[in-house]
């Protein structure tokens, strides 16, 4: 079967697009407004794109507040989600009105950064502080939409000590949260190990 992308209306129930990259990290986004309204949101496409120094990009589709927040005092904080905090992360998605703070909406709790304003959530497990390089324009196939891919450094990390085991992270006892396609999430529950051949 070959399908048109963009196509629409669709062959399949549902564009598989999504289902097929994946699973993908979450970018649960925490901003802060210029006027000191703080905003948290997930993004489906989230990632690290580099190391010396650490880069992260999340991109988004529609201009959201997040995304306006981060224009203007160009900084950040990508948090962690896992099992026990996917459904406030989904009530944190909710379309809500400029001035309400995601953080109360999801019943989750503000903790403090060392190098950015925005807050962390409390209980992810683990977060990066980022300050903004650059955002660069993505085209648009719908009329008066506008989509952008954010690029910023990690400047500080936070790790929970009891998400450590011997000294790592460890991804399968938190069940780190992915975004697959559809409705769908997966939680890392078991890991292996392969070693490279070089």
């Amino acid at each position: 079967m070959f399908l048109e992308p963009n196509g629409n209306p669709h062959p399949l129930p549902h564009n598989p697009v999504k289902a097929l990259v994946a699973p993908r990290p979450i970018g649960w986004i925490s901003t802060l407004s210029e006027t000191g309204v703080a905003n948290l949101a997930p993004y489906s496409f989230f990632n690290l794109i580099a190391d010396a120094p650490f880069m992260v990009m999340f991109a988004t589709s529609g201009h959201k507040d997040s995304f306006r927040n981060v224009q203007a005092t160009g900084e950040f904080v990508w948090n962690l989600v896992n099992r026990e905090l996917a459904d406030a992360m989904n009530r944190s998605a909710a379309h809500v009105p400029a001035g309400v703070d995601e953080f109360a909406l999801a019943g989750l709790t503000k903790a403090p950064s060392k190098t950015v304003a925005a807050p962390r959530v409390a209980e992810a497990k683990a977060a990066l502080e980022c300050r903004l390089d650059q955002i660069v324009p993505l085209k648009s196939t719908e009329a008066g939409r506008s989509n952008s891919l954010v690029i910023a450094t990690v400047t500080q990390v936070y790790i929970n000590d009891a998400a450590l085991d011997q000294g790592l992270f460890d991804v399968a006892g938190v069940q780190s949260l992915a975004r697959l396609g559809y409705m769908d999430y997966a939680a890392v529950e078991t890991t292996f190990r392969l070693d490279r051949p070089d």
